[in-house]
């Protein structure tokens, strides 16, 4: 498992994205699928789940994932659901102000976004689809951090693998929309029709909330074979992000 890991030192925040492989799960989820509602055997994602915090020197028990829906819902939260799905609210953001508390995002061309104020404390992951994007999730997430004690200035964003805007084909009425929205993310593909750049409207919408500390992936989950596209194989397994704050 190759796992992009990035510190933030003295003040400890951290941020990591995986790619596919390391794991345990079989074709089509090959290897190391980290979604449990995708089809693949729920001992296996575990297992997996276990590989990606233990090699984040992370206890997998201290990890918080969410029911992802591609809407603006933002969940607080001080530890892990509990036992069972049915606990796990349907959000697509989650923040704590828990420092050693590991909050995950689940995407597989959708941008993964992680957040984090050192200084507060705080931290946030979020998941940015097109429908997300257009929703506001990250400034719900950005808004719930600044309400536990988060400034925008001091927020460090970091933003994973996901699909490019010049392979994000859309039809030119859904990118028309998207753009009304957020400008920023109306792109073009490669062959020259209408396509939508997720992650640029992502870091506008931060870029206008005042926060600066800024990183974007160059990794194309479509065009990279070492990591999950639903756009390419429909079928596949789940990437996660990670950000933890330091206890």
């Amino acid at each position: 498992m190759t796992v992009q890991h990035d510190a933030i030192h003295p003040d400890g925040a951290h941020f990591a994205f995986t790619d596919r492989w390391g794991g345990v799960s079989a074709v089509p989820y090959a290897e190391l699928n980290l979604g449990g509602a995708v089809g693949d055997e729920a001992a296996a994602v575990l297992a997996n789940r276990d590989i990606a915090a233990k090699a984040l020197g992370l206890d997998p028990s201290l990890v918080v994932w969410m029911n992802q829906v591609h809407g603006r819902e933002v969940a607080v939260v001080d530890g892990p659901w509990g036992e069972g799905t049915a606990r796990i609210p349907a959000v697509d953001a989650i923040v704590t102000a828990r420092r050693g508390l590991a909050l995950a995002v689940l995407t597989a061309d959708c941008t993964p976004v992680l957040l984090a104020d050192p200084v507060a404390g705080v931290a946030a992951a979020a998941h940015a689809g097109r429908p997300g994007l257009v929703a506001g999730v990250v400034p719900a997430a950005v808004e719930a951090m600044i309400t536990l004690g988060a400034e925008p200035s001091r927020i460090t964003a970091r933003t994973g693998p996901a699909v490019c805007g010049r392979c994000y084909e859309v039809p030119a009425q859904m990118r028309a929309e998207v753009a009304d929205a957020v400008p920023e993310a109306w792109s073009e593909t490669s062959w020259g029709t209408p396509a939508v750049d997720v992650s640029a409207g992502v870091h506008a919408q931060l870029e206008a909330l005042g926060v600066r500390d800024r990183q974007l992936s160059p990794v194309c989950t479509l065009e990279s074979g070492d990591h999950f596209s639903y756009r390419r194989d429909r079928t596949t397994g789940r990437l996660a992000g990670y950000v933890w704050l330091d206890g």
